[in-house]
């Protein structure tokens, strides 16, 4: 199958859970990466801080905000391929701060999309999420499913999504969506669930507390995620501009039994209380998410490749390794 260069990289948001791992599978390639992280007094790369000690010469490290659109146009210049990731995620937090999820979501989104155009990139890959479809109203979801803002974060996504998807109609700017469902892995802050869970067991608690245990969720491996962000960048198709791909494995499983599992692999038994500040608003849950990926499995050899178990194998290794204390301080976006 032939591949498309990429030239030179540009990552928002690359200092994050997928946007690091996305960044070092690029300079593992041997990719120029332009990584632009989150700007802040310490000087943090986030998860990258590591890399950045390194000092791989295919490495250009920026520190910035999407939210200024000066600052994008002269970021993005000169490269050929962006990969837009950065954004406000917690939905909890959305339900207090609406304003600034729209700010860095929708205006970032912007931002970063009119920098593309005036860069001339060959191609920018935008990052959607599962959460703009809602509770499914029929499974598995495929891209044609509604789109419905259940919390002001998948509303502000939705706004992302659908102005990204005007530039490419009225500007034919080179633009491909990419719609993960849930991923876990090394690096995912403990507002995540699984996080929430793994950190809660290894912490000692025979007793952990969490929101409602009966929804269902499709998990990926953040390296399987990562290899479905390289293979819409890479594909020769251009039947994929203006087009939107799920990524999944498509398994389900509840919250309940996901306890259960990770109950499991670390080998010890637990209750499970549900507290109420861990619930959604009533008509805010989104009780099903179970993805159609057959969509990007056309397009490209791409297919989730680490098992569920051994995925959570993998990440309660991690944990056990990197501690919570570190994890939550160096954990950026």
């Amino acid at each position: 199958m032939s591949v498309r260069d990429l030239g030179r990289v540009f990552i928002t948001g690359a200092d994050g859970f997928i946007g690091s791992h996305l960044t070092e599978k690029l300079l593992s390639q041997g990719f120029d990466v332009t990584a632009l992280c989150m700007y802040n007094s310490q000087g943090s790369y986030g998860w990258l801080n590591e890399t950045a000690r390194k000092n791989p010469s295919n490495l250009k490290l920026i520190l910035g905000d999407v939210r200024d659109a000066h600052f994008m146009e002269n970021a993005v210049k000169e490269h050929q391929t962006v990969f837009h990731l950065a954004s406000l995620i917690a939905i909890p937090y959305s339900y207090h701060a609406p304003e600034s999820y729209f700010e860095t979501n929708v205006r970032g989104a912007l931002n970063t999309g009119l920098a593309a155009m005036k860069a001339g990139v060959t191609r920018i890959v935008h990052t959607s999420t599962s959460e703009v479809y809602g509770t499914a109203k029929m499974v598995p979801i495929s891209e044609t499913h509604p789109l419905q803002g259940q919390s002001p974060y998948s509303a502000s996504k939705i706004g992302a999504d659908m102005l990204m998807e005007s530039f490419y109609r009225s500007y034919e700017l080179p633009l491909t969506t990419l719609r993960p469902f849930n991923t876990y892995g090394p690096r995912q802050s403990f507002r995540a669930v699984i996080p929430t869970i793994i950190g809660q067991i290894l912490s000692g608690k025979k007793e952990i507390k969490l929101g409602a245990l009966s929804p269902t969720r499709d998990f990926s491996f953040v390296l399987d995620t990562v290899e479905a962000f390289l293979s819409l960048a890479r594909t020769t198709d251009e039947g994929c501009l203006g087009e939107t791909f799920n990524s999944g494995s498509g398994v389900e499983i509840s919250i309940g039994s996901l306890v259960d599992l990770i109950a499991g692999v670390v080998g010890t038994s637990i209750l499970v209380s549900t507290e109420e500040d861990r619930m959604r608003p009533k008509n805010s849950e989104v009780e099903r998410l179970l993805a159609d990926a057959s969509k990007l499995r056309r397009l490209s050899d791409w297919k989730p490749t680490v098992d569920f178990k051994e995925g959570i194998e993998r990440t309660v290794e991690w944990f056990r390794k990197c501690g919570e204390n570190t994890a939550a301080a160096q954990y950026r976006i």
